[in-house]
């Protein structure tokens, strides 16, 4: 078990240096490093480094966390589909990321990778890894969502064909605020409980959808950064960030997990906007561009 782990940590903290490396070139503001641990008597034992870089030049907030923890019992939001491992201690690791742009052409990005390895009495450790990455854009451009998409799919293409469809439509699925009966935006891939092909293969498959993240978001970052906006254009970002927040904090099991287990908040809220509004049964103008990311965007589509 011990060798797993350290493969896993090793890998980890080495995308969260390569993914900040690469933010800063860009935004041309560092990253902050905010290491942290777990004293002794709290429900969970571990320790993280929250990278966070706030009112830079392209990004009002991005976010990328490593969090190493133990506890002596899976939350709720963990054995909802494994019954059987209720009561058992487990060990977790992974790296988060969320980022905001302040230009609301520039759509805001989420990824994840994690392990979570379930230690029940006196039988082997039961492995299983989750994540993925999803784009939700304030507008909409064809040429983004096709990119993205098109990278996440070849990122599984290694691992079976199966893959990509079936984790888009997972994607789908999860991202989506069901009290709205609206995603959240336009998907990307997502998977969790995963340990189909053992415990190399399945390390691979997360190990090659964050190494295929930069990728996939640099490329529609870059064309869209510095495009000219205004008050309309920032009132309808704050607004569609709202959604955002709802999902997180309504739906999302990882927040879930996070706090149910004792986990550190000000990590696990990282990924809130900066700003962010709500208006009463607020609507856009029919015809418009932000017409068209509701009825062209933020709906189920196959984009590769």
């Amino acid at each position: 078990m011990e060798a797993h782990i350290t493969a896993v940590r090793t890998w980890l903290t080495g995308l969260q240096q390569r993914i900040t490396h690469a933010i800063t070139e860009i935004d041309g503001q560092a990253f902050r490093a905010d290491a942290w641990k777990k004293e002794p008597g709290e429900k969970l034992q571990g320790e993280g480094v929250t990278m966070i870089l706030e009112q830079g030049g392209v990004f009002e907030r991005a976010g990328v966390g490593f969090s190493h923890v133990r506890g002596p019992q899976l939350p709720p939001s963990a054995t909802q589909h494994r019954p059987e491992l209720v009561g058992a201690s487990f060990e977790a690791m992974g790296v988060s990321l969320v980022f905001h742009p302040r230009n609301p052409y520039a759509p805001t990005v989420h990824m994840n990778v994690r392990m979570l390895a379930a230690l029940p009495a006196n039988t082997p450790p039961v492995y299983w890894f989750g994540g993925g990455m999803d784009l939700t854009p304030y507008y909409g451009f064809e040429e983004d969502a096709v990119h993205f998409h098109r990278v996440c799919r070849d990122s599984l293409a290694p691992f079976g064909e199966d893959k990509y469809p079936r984790f888009k439509t997972w994607c789908d699925e999860y991202f989506f605020n069901r009290h709205r009966n609206e995603p959240r935006g336009i998907g990307g891939i997502f998977f969790d409980d995963f340990f189909e092909d053992g415990f190399e293969r399945s390390f691979g498959l997360a190990q090659s959808v964050g190494d295929r993240f930069l990728d996939a978001y640099l490329p529609v970052l870059q064309r869209r950064k510095d495009t000219p906006w205004g008050e309309r254009e920032r009132a309808w970002q704050l607004l569609r960030r709202g959604r955002y927040v709802e999902f997180n904090l309504v739906w999302d099991r990882g927040t879930h997990f996070g706090l149910q287990s004792g986990g550190r908040a000000e990590s696990i809220l990282m990924s809130m906007p900066p700003l962010v509004s709500w208006a009463y049964q607020a609507q856009p103008e029919p015809g418009s561009r932000e017409d068209e990311l509701l009825r062209h965007f933020l709906v189920r589509r196959d984009w590769v």
